[in-house]
């Protein structure tokens, strides 16, 4: 049985006259329940208003930048369900409450905790990584009071404590061995260098600990509460803690972050180390097996490498780096075949074996099978996210395959009071990705205008020489048939590359073949990662070739290699002879 069902606008407390700011669907489209059909907009935030059936859209009832109340139809569908009982579908008042959660949120802070919990707050965020802080303290600025639930003594995440910070500390003291060894071709020369690993694993504890200090001090000061726990879900408004606690909310944004992904059948041995425990280098070991061919197991290659071991790579795949335009790769590969002693190609671990005298491994390519045994053995096959780690069902929150949990661009679930953000809100598992997240989800449940919108993320791979992409690569442009045109400036006719003895990099930028607006980028390089930001606002900004080329940059930069690129695109490139351009 089926049937024409009006669906109209909800209670919408002291708020009259809603702008309705974006039509969501059209005549024929098929919607699910919980789609979310018009877009309106109040003075305090935008809301989406979802289909409480579903079926297939026969008229839409209202039109971008009309003006509805409660009550007034919006979509009219002809039901799929049979349970519908009257022409004009009303949304039930709890259904309400949780749209509405985000609209009517009261001016006034709550301190006190419901009867029934140990603690409550307007907003509940979990997990202080780079996400999870940057909401807490964004909300925190709006005037909002805010409890963070952070399950590690310390705050900070994965990113600071065993990720981001501490690798490239150690990158750092790697970068600094290879370079005064490549001074020797230039007439310095040092002895062979003494490496201490303990000091050296205090050394970047201690830059660890100044920011992890520093993050409990600007908690301090924002007056966010810091609850230490493990939290999961009781319901759509309450967490239970691993110590007993609650914590009743508002709002929650879920900053749960991701793990290390394991390969399985691996023998319990403290010498098959993540990433995590790769950062612990007492013993640096004489062999490394590092398994995975991706950015975070091609980091730490290049800290052991520097440090001594011998070093052997195996990726499944036929590249390293899966998905990086493959120019962008062959300087790197081109460096570290030399460095490293191995690097296996289309080729898997089948087994290990722990024994007293090392790791044996199993090693199955191309060319057969074959054995070999190493100190350690890192596995870098990739990180999962821990969306289905918390609960979530509990309070209505759909979770997805690998522990993805679905948002729309205000960073909201399925539910529309319960946000989520960073590695496991999908996407790149970025930290830069999570904090600009964040702010998003802050500021929406704070009841300001907002949305994530980015034009591009930016990618870093903090490896020797250092890569570094935003925007569209060559790769996907191939993929999805994009016209795009490319211009390359070499580092090797960049004074400032000659100058520091590296001179294997390149800068690229993308253009679009009519507007010559800049599509996205690459370099290779010393330094990669901090000079591909000025693409990404040249994406970001729809700039053109000529914006970038007029802007000048100071010289002798690296920076420069970017200006010069944008260049060889205009024609007005006089750094190097190119024939045949338009200019």
């Amino acid at each position: 049985m089926s049937g024409k069902v009006e669906l109209v606008v909800p209670d919408l407390g002291d708020f009259a006259d809603v702008e309705v700011i974006e039509i969501l669907v059209a005549p024929g489209d098929t919607v699910a329940v919980e789609d979310s059909l018009i877009t309106l907009e109040t003075d305090k935030a935008t809301m989406d208003v979802p289909a409480s059936h579903a079926g297939t859209v026969v008229s839409v009832d209202v039109a971008t930048g009309g003006r509805v109340n409660a009550g007034d139809v919006v979509v009219t569908i002809e039901a799929s369900d049979e349970d519908f009982g009257s022409s004009t579908i009303v949304i039930e008042p709890e259904e309400q409450e949780a749209i509405l959660a985000k609209v009517a949120v009261s001016d006034d802070t709550v301190s006190e905790p419901l009867p029934d919990t140990t603690h409550f707050a307007e907003l509940v965020v979990i997990g202080a990584g780079p996400g999870g802080y940057t909401a807490a303290f964004r909300a925190a600025d709006l005037g909002m009071n805010v409890i963070l639930v952070e399950r590690w003594p310390v705050l900070g995440g994965v990113c600071l404590n065993v990720g981001c910070i501490p690798s490239k500390a150690l990158l750092h003291a790697a970068k600094v061995i290879d370079e005064a060894e490549a001074m020797a071709e230039h007439g310095v020369k040092f002895g062979k260098p003494e490496i201490d690993p303990v000091a050296l694993c205090g050394w970047k504890d201690k830059v660890v600990g100044r920011m992890t200090d520093g993050l409990a001090q600007l908690a301090k000061q924002r007056k966010v509460q810091v609850i230490h726990g493990i939290a999961n879900f009781a319901s759509a408004n309450h967490l239970e803690l691993d110590n007993g606690e609650t914590i009743g909310f508002r709002q929650c944004i879920i900053a749960a972050g991701s793990e290390p992904a394991m390969l399985r059948g691996l023998p319990d041995d403290r010498r098959i180390v993540d990433s995590t425990g790769a950062l612990e280098l007492d013993p640096v070991p004489d062999r490394l097996l590092v398994v995975g061919g991706g950015i975070i197991g091609l980091e730490m290659a290049c800290v052991y490498s520097a440090l001594g071991s011998a070093v052997t790579v195996v990726e499944l795949t036929n590249a390293l780096m899966p998905g990086t335009d493959p120019d962008l790769v062959r300087p790197f590969r081109k460096i570290v075949e030399k460095r490293y002693e191995k690097i296996l190609l289309g080729t898997k671990v089948s087994g290990v074996q722990a024994t007293s005298t090392g790791l044996d491994v199993l090693l199955e390519g191309k060319d057969g099978n074959t054995a070999e045994t190493f100190d350690k053995v890192l596995i870098s096959v990739g990180r999962r996210a821990n969306g289905d780690k918390l609960n979530a069902e509990k309070a209505g929150v759909a979770v997805g395959k690998q522990g993805i949990i679905s948002v729309d661009k205000h960073m909201q679930t399925n539910v529309p009071h319960i946000f989520a953000i960073g590695d496991l809100a999908g996407g790149p598992m970025l930290a830069h990705k999570a904090t600009h997240e964040a702010k998003v989800a802050a500021e929406v449940a704070a009841g300001e205008k907002s949305a994530f919108d980015a034009r591009s993320i930016p990618s870093v791979a903090y490896t020797d020489p250092e890569i570094a992409w935003v925007g569209l690569t060559e790769t996907e442009a191939k993929q999805d048939g994009v016209a795009y045109e490319k211009a390359a400036f070499p580092w090797a006719a960049s004074g400032r590359a000659l100058s520091l003895g590296r001179d294997e990099g390149f800068t690229k930028l993308l253009f679009d073949k009519e507007s010559g607006r800049v599509l996205g980028g690459g370099i290779v390089g010393p330094n990669a990662g901090d000079l591909i930001a000025e693409v990404g606002l040249a994406v970001e900004m729809g700039a053109d070739a000529t914006d970038i080329s007029l802007t000048i940059h100071p010289h002798p930069t690296l920076s420069e290699t970017i200006a010069f690129a944008a260049e060889a695109f205009d024609g007005t490139l006089t750094d190097l002879y190119i024939p045949n351009k338009k200019k």
